[in-house]
């Protein structure tokens, strides 16, 4: 039983920081985007709005690079996995949802693995949810240049 308490502490903890790093990561990106937004000119030309839409997509990307990574040290300090480059790689496969299965953890950490999964699904979804939006708005931004 503590070993299932263990795991819950370290999972709830895990989640709790990513989703912070998260929201201020998203938070991060929103706030260059109204503060430097508009040198991109996103409304006026496609250039600016791949720019814009590239910039986003890096930045969420490396949202998600620094979850996994919290993880993957997380598992490397722990000694759940021998090396750092295991660690790393299972992190991103558990995260992802890939789940391929070569790596495992024994016992004493899988629990902690499969609430990283659900943290990384969710938080994917997030990413994307946001995306979109900012998408739309981009659209929604151009629609009302055009009919200028």
């Amino acid at each position: 039983m503590p070993v299932l308490i263990q795991n819950l502490a370290v999972a709830s903890a895990m989640v709790a920081l990513t989703v912070t790093i998260h929201f201020f990561g998203l938070l991060g990106l929103l706030y260059f985007l109204r503060r430097r937004g508009e040198r991109f000119r996103a409304h006026e030309s496609t250039v600016g709005q791949g720019a814009l839409i590239l910039f986003l997509v890096f930045g969420i990307f490396t949202i998600h690079t620094a979850e996994i990574w919290l993880y993957a040290v997380f598992y490397y300090a722990v000694g759940a996995l021998g090396d750092f480059e295991a660690a790393l790689y299972f992190s991103t496969v558990v995260f992802s949802a890939v789940g391929f299965g070569d790596i495992v953890l024994n016992r004493d950490w899988r629990l902690v693995s499969a609430i990283e999964a659900a943290n990384g699904v969710i938080l994917l979804a997030w990413s994307t949810a946001f995306l979109l939006s900012l998408m739309a708005r981009l659209r929604s931004l151009e629609h009302d240049w055009l009919e200028r």
